[in-house]
């Protein structure tokens, strides 16, 4: 069945509209397999660096988070995990791997017993087992996180760079980082390199946090 496609904005606006009823994984990821984003309603969102790849928010409100990464090549994240979050991930140019892994103890599994996040982190001795991989690309699978499935790392494939929507519920702020050599983790935060298509700049930073209007749904 072929996709329906629509902007970046009537993507956000439905999604927007998910929230009168509880959201499910299930629920967003049949939207994401049945919708194609325009690439021309990207490009205001659209900001690669050389050296690293970049978090640019699109939309952000009490229960959604949207962002695009722009990956260059060889670029890939720590092994991290989502703070106990929903999340889709598709692929909209390149290819991306998801290696996703499972926790298996740590010398501190008291931290997960906290309030709001998934865990405080701090860890010195930790186990990991890698499990599979997915392959994304562009029309392909749409990789998710779910409070089970949580843990993993995305590496850019190829020598093209990438670009991949990213949809979370709620909101994340920060995640636990693995260091998997030094059997160690610890708390990230997290930080935009573009807030609704204006890039981050000095006192700008400092409102990452806010809450976004809808992109308009006429955009293209």
């Amino acid at each position: 069945m072929a996709r329906r496609s629509v902007s970046i904005g009537d993507f956000v606006s439905t999604l927007a509209a998910f929230e009168s009823e509880p959201i499910t994984r299930d629920r967003v990821l049949h939207y994401f397999q049945e919708t194609a984003v325009e690439p021309r309603s990207l490009q205001p969102f659209v900001h690669f660096r050389a050296d690293a790849y970049t978090r640019n928010l699109v939309f952000r409100d009490q229960l959604f988070e949207v962002m695009l990464i722009c990956w260059p090549p060889g670029q890939r994240t720590p092994v991290h995990t989502h703070n106990g979050q929903l999340g889709w991930m598709s692929v909209e140019r390149g290819a991306l791997a998801v290696v996703d892994y499972k926790w298996r103890g740590c010398n501190a599994p008291e931290n997960q017993n906290v309030v709001g996040l998934d865990c405080l982190a701090g860890a010195t001795e930790l186990e990991l087992e890698r499990l599979q991989a997915q392959e994304c690309f562009a029309g392909g699978p749409v990789n998710t996180v779910d409070k089970q499935r949580t843990i993993h790392q995305v590496v850019v494939q190829g020598r093209e760079p990438a670009l991949s929507i990213h949809v979370y519920s709620r909101p994340i702020d920060s995640c636990v980082a693995f260091d998997l050599e030094g059997r160690r983790c610890y708390r990230r935060q997290l930080a935009f390199h573009s807030r609704f298509g204006q890039v981050v700049t000095g006192e700008d930073a400092a409102a990452d946090g806010a809450s976004s209007p809808l992109p308009r749904p006429s955009a293209r």
